[in-house]
């Protein structure tokens, strides 16, 4: 079966990802190079999901893509982060598709967890010029962004520091799928105070699915 995928295209970088995968995604400086990055860590993709019982058939090629929508690119998509929502991403959320979406974002926050637990007490290795994050500064990066990201859906966290990292990042987790609930709902306004928009629950879901994946694939890679 054929993929649907988006091409978010900037200056420097082009991003490919699956529409209805959320998390599925990466970047190349060109078309081809992205699309043929999306292919190459199918199999990765699909072993996080299988983790969960969702079966993801990755095609061997480019040719088992489709791309079915095109966003301009910005700074952020240059730097490799999937910053443009899509025209499919304004489409009502059903209940069945937001516990498929919980589901998947669930999935990935336990293989963020294994790729922690197998690296623990181990020194990541470090990039040309020594840069990289340890993993308990991963941790700590992904569960502070993923609270930046409850501010896109006008859900306010405050972290309990006296609590440990393991604590605060189940407590962002759980606010996250309430959230992501209440959005599909249409309980979150789609403008903030100062005009600015709101994400949509698929945009939201596309975005933390990503970012998590991002540093999973990055500690596996850096501990090689």
């Amino acid at each position: 079966m054929n993929h649907e995928i988006f091409l978010e295209i900037g200056q420097k970088k082009v991003l490919a990802g699956a529409t209805d995968w959320p998390g599925w995604c990466r970047g190349g400086r060109s078309e081809e190079a992205a699309v043929q990055a999306l292919v190459d860590y199918g199999p990765r993709y699909a072993a996080v999901m299988a983790a969960a019982g969702l079966e993801v058939t990755p095609p061997a090629g480019a040719a088992g893509f489709s791309v079915v929508e095109r966003a301009a690119g910005n700074a952020s998509t240059d730097y490799g982060v999937p910053d443009q929502p899509l025209a499919s991403d304004a489409r009502p959320l059903e209940e069945a598709e937001l516990a498929r979406l919980q589901t998947i974002l669930s999935a990935c926050w336990q293989a963020f967890d294994r790729a922690l637990a197998a690296v623990e007490g181990v020194e990541l290795r470090r990039g040309p010029r020594g840069g990289g994050r340890q993993p308990d500064a991963m941790a700590r990066h992904v569960l502070e962004s993923n609270v930046s990201y409850l501010g896109r859906l006008d859900w306010r966290l405050t972290l309990d520091e006296r609590a440990g990292v393991s604590e605060q990042i189940e407590g962002s987790r759980l606010a996250t799928l309430d959230a992501l609930a209440r959005a599909a709902r249409g309980e979150v306004p789609a403008l903030g105070p100062r005009g600015g928009k709101r994400w949509t629950p698929r945009y939201f879901a596309r975005r933390a699915a990503w970012h998590v994946l991002d540093h999973l694939w990055e500690i596996e890679d850096r501990s090689l």
